[in-house]
């Protein structure tokens, strides 16, 4: 699927195609935007062109019309969109450091200096190319989620069955969804009974039972039975769609910094005509030379000017959000991206966010008068359950692996959706199903034989490998250990908590008890970082410092309180993404410095002694290129691997 993104007045309109299925564990491999792909690029790289080409005639000798027509080239194609968003400022009575720039380049080549006005230029587009490169690559990181969906659907009409392109569905349309297929849109079951896998979606590891009147979702997978859907949003409204509005508001999002220097620009901007006029002006009115005063003043005017200071900031923090969803973390904006570096102290969910959600056999439980041992109850089971592909079935079936038994082949196996499964096994029908318990920390399944009760299993939901080692680094990250928040009971909280290292559990907690909790915290002086996965927890989510939501978080509600999501369930992205904000935060004063003390300097030596025009430029400019640089190198992968960039 491909992302068309149109401006209408200032808001982001996204258009998306489908193109490709594949599973939904394992993402498509990310597709990066090639630099000449961006307009911004191929404007800059036209300029440059132009400008070293000029640059040649005019070393080699050529007559002075030759280069000339070069130069005006570079200056066209190279100015011609910062020039406009300038004027487009200043008819809203705002002074734009664009427009500042293409003035101080023209003003250059009317006193003659027509190659450094031409360098200016190119340099000055370079650094917007690159800002716009970090933007791209920030849309690159959701290209994986849009390619879920699939391409066509089967709408159902009067006059039968027709396969449409899932873009063209509307509100209200029938779809039938057949066995092993995915779903075309969000909707609502009208007719059948299936189970479909949302893994894609919400982050449940179990396929969940759909029947009449439950909730589906594109991009899921439907299991073994028939399904009737009515379309209940538009495609671009879709829950994956969604996710990937959520990420485009990221390269639109100021940070507080940016937004700082924004607020100072204008009142700069001024100061820096007023300032360039005196300059010319005063040394003029004393009887100094024209040319050489309006020289003083174009230099004065080109080294002040803050472009190194205003792209100081969001090149690391852009960088940053698309190295982290190039790694399954999508993170919301810019501010989000600020947040998690400050934070010192981490809150977790446990159900699918310390724990997987995949479930293991941890107890056979043979009938005594069933004549089994647990090894024979097992290698029953696992025997029935064979043939499926459901995530019990598996866990079943692995665990008699695990213990080295032997599974029987089992003939006329059937499958009902929400039920359980039944096969003939060495001339016995042997069923497995769920079965009520009161043990909330459990799942467990019922084994029959011949109709006749034999034994329970019990499978439980296991803790994530990397969940001691993701708790270990943030304990190493805030200095003190994570809090363990959860509404399960504290029996399974001190399970999690005794195999992750975690002493502060707080267990049968309401979705507003998770939000006092962190609230507590905050009160205490801590910046909290909240991870959960679910709707309850949406609440701590929007209360906490910074929220990250687990496994594509499956409700509207998580998806717009979080600050980012971890879209491949890999809780040791937490961390990683943590240490990430802080370098970028690193980047960003690192950037400011260079910004700063380059501007100082060149001012500082136009106004006391004789700054030439090609050095101003090269100086002031190229600091602008160097703070863009600095700040891109969060884009490697050493930054993500690290947390640092000193490798790259």
């Amino acid at each position: 699927m491909s992302l068309h993104v149109f401006l209408y007045g200032g808001r982001v309109s996204a258009t998306l195609t489908p193109t490709a299925t594949p599973s939904p564990v394992h993402p498509a491999p990310r597709r990066r935007t090639r630099v000449l792909a961006l307009p911004e690029a191929r404007w800059a790289l036209a300029s440059l062109l132009a400008f070293l080409l000029g640059l040649a005639l005019d070393l080699g000798g050529a007559p002075a019309w030759a280069h000339g027509v070069l130069y005006a080239v570079a200056y066209v194609t190279g100015g011609w969109e910062p020039a406009l968003e300038g004027l487009r400022a200043l008819r809203e009575k705002t002074l734009d450091v664009d427009l500042l720039m293409i003035v101080a380049a023209l003003g250059a080549a009317a006193i003659g200096q027509v190659l450094d006005g031409a360098l200016l230029i190119v340099i000055f587009a370079t650094s917007g190319a690159l800002e716009a490169l970090a933007t791209a690559r920030t849309a690159d990181s959701v290209r994986g989620l849009l390619d879920l969906a699939p391409t066509t659907a089967t709408r159902l009409t009067d006059d039968g069955e027709e396969t449409v392109p899932t873009a063209a569905l509307a509100v209200g349309d029938v779809l039938l969804v057949r066995p092993g297929e995915r779903i075309g849109a969000d909707g609502t079951v009208v007719e059948g009974t299936s189970e479909a896998d949302q893994a894609t979606i919400t982050g449940e590891s179990l396929p969940v039972v759909k029947s009449p009147g439950d909730e589906v979702f594109a991009g899921t997978l439907n299991g073994t039975g028939a399904l009737r859907v009515r379309v209940d949003r538009d495609p671009a409204d879709s829950v994956i769609a969604r996710i990937v509005t959520l990420v485009e508001e990221a390269s639109r999002t100021k940070a507080p910094t940016q937004l700082f220097i924004e607020k100072i620009e204008q009142r700069y901007a001024v100061g820096v005509v007023a300032a360039t006029l005196a300059v010319f002006g005063v040394p003029l009115a004393f009887g100094a030379d024209l040319t050489d005063a309006l020289l003083r003043a174009m230099t004065f005017m080109i080294v002040a000017s803050p472009c190194a200071v205003v792209l100081a900031t969001m090149p690391p923090l852009l960088s940053a959000i698309a190295n982290a969803g190039r790694h399954g973390v999508l993170v919301k904006s810019a501010v989000a991206m600020e947040r998690l570096g400050e934070i010192d102290t981490a809150a977790l969910d446990k159900t699918g966010t310390l724990t997987e959600g995949a479930p293991e056999v941890t107890s056979v439980r043979p009938l005594p008068d069933s004549g089994l041992d647990e090894d024979a109850l097992l290698a029953l089971a696992a025997a029935a359950e064979h043939p499926s592909e459901h995530p019990l079935a598996r866990a079943i079936v692995a665990a008699a692996r695990a213990r080295g038994l032997r599974i029987a082949p089992a003939e006329d196996f059937t499958a009902a959706p929400g039920r359980g499964v039944t096969a003939t096994v060495e001339g016995r029908v042997v069923g497995v199903g769920r079965a009520d318990d009161a043990d909330s920390d459990a799942t467990v399944v019922q084994v029959t034989r011949d109709g006749t009760p034999a034994g329970t299993l019990v499978l439980t939901d296991r803790l994530r490998p990397g969940a001691a080692a993701a708790t270990a680094a943030l304990t190493a990250l805030g200095g003190t250990a994570p809090v363990l928040l959860t509404g399960d009971n504290a029996r399974a909280a001190a399970r999690v908590a005794e195999a992750t290292g975690l002493t502060d559990v707080r267990a049968d907690l309401l979705p507003e008890d998770k939000v006092n909790a962190v609230r507590d915290l905050q009160h205490g002086g801590r910046k909290v970082l909240f991870v959960g996965d679910g709707v309850n927890d949406a609440p701590a989510l929007a209360a906490a410092h910074a929220g990250v939501a687990m496994g594509r978080a499956g409700s509207d509600l998580a998806l717009e309180t979080a600050d980012a999501v971890v879209v491949r369930d890999e809780l040791a992205a937490v961390p990683a993404v943590v240490r990430l904000s802080r370098t970028a935060r690193r980047l960003v004063l690192q950037n400011l410095v260079i910004a700063g003390t380059a501007i100082t300097g060149l001012v500082l030596w136009d106004l006391l002694g004789h700054l030439p025009l090609p050095l101003g430029v090269a100086g002031h400019e190229g600091s602008t290129v160097l703070v863009g640089l600095n700040g891109l190198r969060l884009l490697r992968e050493s930054a993500w691997r690290s947390g640092t960039v000193q490798d790259s």
